[in-house]
């Protein structure tokens, strides 16, 4: 009897164990998990997410301003339908530009402005993510996505 209580004890301590390690490797996901939303669907939602997401569209015509007394820079995102003001502090890539693909991690205020922590501009002629090529293509403007982020 005290052999199969002993078996017992270790079978239900491997199984609280996998079950502990199983809720650290799904926390762990959770919070390295980042979705990608088109300006569209941020100006569509009521109620932002309360975590990172990535937005990406194109850098609106004129909307970059760059402060002259910090690396602060301020520019619009747009799939084609709707355009949303993102604010990030840092060096962005050597390819960002007015017209160019862009995809920026970051969080959205109350006041609808994205603050990024990380801009990446386009790298290579034919790469576009899947969702932003769709929204500029439902916009009807499909000769906008052609080159691609």
């Amino acid at each position: 009897m005290k052999r199969r209580n002993k078996r017992l004890g270790i079978v239900v301590s491997a199984l609280a164990g996998l079950g502990i390690a199983t809720a650290l490797v799904l926390n762990a996901f959770q919070d390295a998990l980042v979705f990608f939303i088109t300006p569209s669907e941020v100006m569509a939602k009521t109620e932002m997410p309360e975590r990172n997401f990535r937005i990406g569209g194109l850098v609106e015509e004129g909307s970059v301003i760059r402060d002259p007394q910090s690396t602060e820079v301020t520019f619009r995102v747009t799939d084609t339908a709707e355009s949303v003001t993102v604010v990030f502090d840092g060096i962005l890539p050597d390819l960002f530009r007015e017209g160019q693909g862009v995809v920026a991690e970051g969080r959205i205020g109350p006041d609808h402005v994205f603050r990024a922590y990380n801009v990446m501009a386009r790298h290579d002629e034919n790469y576009m993510p899947a969702e932003a090529q769709e929204a500029i293509e439902r916009a009807g403007h499909p000769g906008d996505a052609a080159g691609g982020y």
